[in-house]
């Protein structure tokens, strides 16, 4: 009987790979392949099968993340897009909200709509509010476009109709008529992808399914393929942004919430090492070949949300992207990973990322045609990598060409030898990262005084203890698996689903019955596609209702009872309503009324309790197994670092900074004034001011 559990996450510089079976765990890092990302999944999967000693027959689920769907919506290399609208509104997509992300800056640059305008299509037809036909569809308006549509070269359709969330009629008619016209074409319908209030929001986000499906589809159906060619039988889901799994036939579907299934996967990895280590609130920090991503984590949960902005034009900047109105994990991403280009700008700044040298060709040390140096490039230079071992030695890196790049891009502009050129981009890139996670912080309402920090991905153990000083965190855990920590939270992720959906409501006058009725339809509907992949195991339902004062622009999520809501319910909704609204916003107002824009249920699996076995600790002094000359980037100084190898480093193992723990996906740095300890688990514990 099969019983082997795999994740795969394609980032854009690595593949990471994590095997659970028989109580063990191997893991792989391959490069990816952009050209055909299922190429380099395919070797990943051969080669940790090789390592296991397992063929794919063995394999008993597998999870994927990828971000894909992302990168093709910031690239702008999706399908050839057409929206078809509400005449009169075809301008909804580039008008926006009307804000100005920056008030004062007189040449702003917006982002651009995905679809044209030319392509933005009007069609006769209006509802109201709630959702009474105004005027009736006009079905041979609908069918003249098909011609337009075809010259165009359109390959996927976008509909998005004034209040269509409320009443679907006219949407499902026209992929009805468009199904008989154009068979072959998707069409994705914002009553279905988004069914909420705001018809930017809406709009925008159902433009991007459309946009990304074509791709997300092609691809997610050659993989299928290609696994099952090589005998696995296993099913196959999918990580989607909100932290749940899903099958492969609902994201071909719904492509756009696999945005951030990457980064969901990394806040969910350490969302369960915090529960592990019984740690309350902790600091998610996952920086990989690509991106950097912080994430705030209380009480062993990731921070929620259900917007989130794609392609930011603006760095830090909210409102400076193209907004999805999906359920996601809240987090700050941003381009600051081991592939992050470095150069000096027109003021003659150091600067770093976001633009990637990615996978191919990589950075000038990986040699593979890369001239420009990249944050792995200066690493590599400062002394923190062993060149023969980076990537468990399967990609040898070239310290002479890391030297040249800096040289090259950095230092002959500002007259530095390349170790120091190499230092100040390693101090460039750990103050971007530590920015980020001050604004995501700050945004939250929320300060790092008590947390921990825990450091994953290929380089979040490489700055982790730097980034940590940056931000007031004198704690870091580095658990094991760290360089494929998102691949490893894919096997811990539940099967779920989360559906919104806006039904406008006061409280002085709720319609329990409406709201009831609501509640069921759309738990219905996450029940349904959920029950897809449980297999029959107990799930659970989790629901909130988005809530504000009236006369407010935006709202907060309160949680409510998973039944059927009384009369009775009311005044215990508003009570939570005011305490949730003073966490935010220090105290309620009174004697206001408070409105509810939406709705949303959570379906999901129930985790069955599984703690990590936790072994004695004996303290011992490690014994290291070389030493390293490296250079500190706060002093700046060159000394000899002891290197340990983390495979020998038994739970109880103690060691003083400065020094390199070093493993086949990663390294763990620790720093000067930092000490270090290996806990039961074999997690790395890195604190600041202790020996």
């Amino acid at each position: 009987m099969p019983s082997a559990r795999l994740a795969v996450d394609i980032g854009g510089t690595f593949t990471d790979l994590a095997l659970d079976h028989d109580g063990r765990r191997t893991t792989a890092k391959v490069l990816t392949t952009p050209a055909a990302p299922e190429q380099g999944v395919l070797a990943g999967v051969r080669q940790v099968l090789a390592t296991a000693g397992l063929t794919a027959a063995d394999i008993a689920l597998l999870v994927h993340g990828t971000t894909l769907a992302t990168n093709a919506i910031i690239e702008r290399k999706g399908a050839r897009t057409a929206l078809l609208t509400t005449e009169g509104f075809r301008d909804v997509l580039a008008l926006g909200n009307e804000s100005r992300y920056d008030q004062y800056d007189l040449n702003i640059v917006l982002p651009q709509p995905l679809v044209p305008r030319h392509l933005r299509l009007p069609v006769p037809e209006r509802l109201d509010n709630e959702g009474n036909v105004l005027l009736p569809l006009d079905e041979d308006a609908v069918r003249a476009l098909v011609p337009v549509l075809r010259r165009e070269g359109v390959e996927s359709i976008a509909v998005g109709f004034l209040h269509a969330f409320v009443n679907p009629a006219h949407e499902r008619r026209v992929r009805e008529i468009l199904a008989d016209a154009m068979p072959d074409v998707p069409v994705s319908l914002s009553c279905e992808v988004s069914p909420e209030m705001r018809e930017w929001e809406r709009f925008s986000t159902t433009a991007a399914n459309a946009y990304v499906q074509p791709l997300m589809a092609s691809y997610l159906t050659r993989l299928e393929q290609e696994l099952r060619g090589m005998g696995l039988v296993a099913p196959i889901f999918l990580m989607l942004s909100g932290g749940g799994l899903t099958t492969i036939a609902t994201a071909c579907r719904f492509p756009i919430r696999l945005v951030e299934s990457g980064p969901a996967g990394g806040a969910l990895f350490a969302a369960h090492v915090a529960r592990q280590c019984g740690l309350d609130n902790v600091l998610s920090f996952d920086m990989g070949g690509t991106t950097a991503k912080v994430c705030l984590i209380d009480d062993g949960q990731p921070q929620t949300a259900r917007t989130f902005e794609v392609a930011r034009v603006g760095r830090f900047r909210r409102g400076s992207g193209l907004p999805l109105r999906i359920p996601v994990i809240e987090m700050v991403e941003i381009g600051a990973g081991g592939g992050s280009l470095a150069h000096v700008d027109a003021m003659g700044r150091i600067a770093v990322g976001p633009e990637s040298a990615g996978a191919d060709p990589g950075p000038a040390s990986y040699g593979r045609g890369g001239s420009r140096p990249a944050v792995t490039d200066a690493n590599l230079v400062l002394g923190r990598y062993d060149p023969a071992r980076f990537a468990g030695g399967r990609l040898p890196l070239d310290v002479a060409a890391a030297e040249a790049a800096l040289t090259a891009e950095v230092g002959e502009k500002l007259g530095l030898p390349p170790a120091l050129a190499a230092l100040g981009v390693i101090e460039m890139v750990d103050e971007n990262m530590a920015n980020a996670a001050r604004v995501h912080a700050i945004e939250s309402g929320k300060t790092y005084d008590g947390r921990t920090l825990i450091a994953f991905g290929g380089g979040g153990p490489v700055h982790g203890y730097r980034v940590a000083e940056r931000v007031g965190i004198d704690r870091v855990l580095v658990p094991t698996g760290a360089g494929v920590g998102s691949a490893i939270g894919f096997l811990v992720a539940p099967v779920g689903y989360e559906v919104v959906r806006s039904l406008y409501q006061r409280l002085a006058s709720f319609d329990i019955v409406a709201v009831n009725a609501l509640f069921d339809d759309i738990a219905a509907e996450a029940e349904a596609v959920v029950a897809e992949g449980s297999f029959g195991a107990p799930t659970r339902q989790h629901r909130l209702a988005y809530m504000r004062y009236v006369g407010q622009g935006h709202e907060i999520p309160v949680p409510l009872p998973a039944r059927s809501l009384t009369a009775g319910d009311v005044p215990a909704i508003r009570a939570a309503y005011d305490a949730e609204y003073a966490r935010f916003y220090d105290r309620p107002v009174p004697g206001s009324d408070v409105e509810i824009m939406s709705y949303a249920v959570l379906v999901a699996t129930i985790p069955a309790p599984a703690a990590a076995p936790v072994a004695p600790e004996e303290a011992a002094p490690a014994a290291s197994v070389g030493w390293q000359a490296v250079r500190d980037t706060a002093s700046g100084e060159v000394s000899q670092w002891a290197v340990h190898d983390r495979a020998r480093l038994a739970p109880g193992a103690t060691l003083q900074g400065p020094a390199i723990i070093a493993e086949d996906e990663t390294s763990t740095l620790v720093g000067p004034g930092w000490s270090a300890r290996v806990n039961g688990l074999g997690y790395i514990e890195l604190v600041r001011g202790e020996g």
